[in-house]
């Protein structure tokens, strides 16, 4: 019965991945993503609703236009089975539960950004704004890790419990992780006369911190830069055309968050315990 569940969970996902498509190469041209329908990019003709089935049309076109010929870029089909994935990810991990709406949710955020950084180096606004607002909105319906936030205010003796503790644990995580990045940003500019951090990572990480909290949106912040640096670091010295190549930091931060919101706690918990700080 469960297996059933899966399939029936990744159908969905691969309908929302081809959504994910519309929005991730119409909104950082500022598009609508709702009009016009969809067509084909190299000659403009509408895509019939029988070549715009996720996966199988890719493969039964063999990859091209029905019309054109011109060839459809194989990320189209990737978009929508990582969603798939991703959400049958989230319904293994959270079950019919409402953190299960919330972290889908985040999941299709992310996985936008995810692909307009790595695409277009832009994190639209369109995206972040309403996604700050919904993590926020989210936080008082299902619970916000805290840590170590929540320790500190009951040190202070400001005793909060239930959604007042996790709104605060959503604020906290949004002013810690993008308050860093743009702390972190300036200090670059002011120190190399150039821009070192696009405000569109610290709109991502304002986003990403509204869902996570303090301590995984730390977490999120190692795991991204980590990633970064051992895809930047190697090809940087193996090819001078990489020297200067201007990373795609908040994919890497975006594949971080979405690794997080699966097992970012259990990850978290673990190093908490091996540091004998629990």
């Amino acid at each position: 019965m469960r297996l059933i569940t899966e399939i029936y969970v990744a159908l969905f996902g691969l309908v929302f991945g081809s959504f994910l498509n519309v929005c991730i190469h119409r909104l950082p041209a500022g598009e609508s993503v709702f009009w016009p329908g969809s067509h084909c990019p190299a000659c403009g003709h509408a895509i019939r609703w029988y070549d715009n089935v996720p996966l199988l049309s890719y493969v039964i076109l063999r990859g091209r236009c029905r019309d054109c010929h011109a060839r459809i870029s194989p990320l189209y089909p990737l978009v929508e089975f990582l969603t798939a994935a991703v959400l049958v990810a989230d319904f293994r991990e959270y079950g019919w539960t409402p953190a299960l709406i919330k972290w889908a949710l985040f999941s299709l955020l992310i996985l936008i950004l995810i692909f307009t950084d790595l695409l277009e180096r832009r994190i639209p606004h369109r995206v972040t704004l309403p996604g700050m607002a919904l993590g926020v909105l989210m936080s008082v319906w299902v619970r916000v890790d805290a840590r170590p936030l929540g320790w500190l205010l009951t040190r202070s003796g400001l005793l909060l419990h239930g959604p007042p503790l996790s709104l605060t644990g959503a604020i906290g995580g949004a002013v810690l992780g993008g308050g860093l990045f743009y702390a972190v940003g300036e200090v670059f500019y002011l120190l190399r006369r150039k821009e070192g951090l696009g405000f569109g990572d610290v709109m991502l990480m304002l986003m990403a911190g509204t869902f996570l909290g303090p301590a995984l949106t730390l977490t999120t912040i190692f795991l991204g830069s980590l990633l970064g640096t051992i895809i930047a670091v190697p090809l940087a010295l193996l090819s001078r055309r990489f020297r200067e190549y201007a990373w795609p930091y908040g994919t890497f931060l975006g594949i971080a968050a979405l690794f997080v919101s699966l097992g970012g706690e259990a990850l978290l918990n673990g190093y908490l315990s091996w540091a004998g700080l629990r």
